[in-house]
């Protein structure tokens, strides 16, 4: 029986989630992504606790043309980053939440490094 795209996704992000983990000194940078929208957020896992996140649906309310492709997901990376920066984060690890690095996922990791993360 052939398993879903979800599925073996969800098996890839357990596998990944076993190797990579947020500390208060380099927290994780998690990457969500639906059809409408793309979703960042920094999180500390030791505290279990969200620093910031952006996502396309946040930014739509600022620049009302913004679309869930590259673009889109280039502008949430810097956006994340920005937000970072605020907050004196300057280190994250990078979770792709099971998803392959290629696309919309590639474009939030470019925006975040060029928005000044290191990971």
């Amino acid at each position: 029986m052939k398993e879903s795209k979800n599925k073996m996704r969800q098996h890839r992000k357990i596998r990944i989630r076993k190797k990579v983990s947020g500390t208060a000194e380099q927290p994780r940078l998690v990457v969500y992504r639906s059809n409408m929208h793309i979703y960042a957020q920094i999180v500390n896992d030791i505290e279990g606790a969200t620093i910031v996140s952006a996502s396309t649906l946040s930014l739509c309310k600022k620049e009302p043309g913004l679309h869930c492709n590259k673009e889109g997901a280039e502008k949430v990376g810097r956006e994340i980053a920005q937000m970072a920066k605020e907050k004196n984060i300057s280190k994250v690890v990078f979770d792709r939440n099971g998803y392959i690095y290629h696309g919309r996922i590639k474009a939030v990791a470019d925006g975040a490094r060029a928005g000044g993360l290191e990971f």
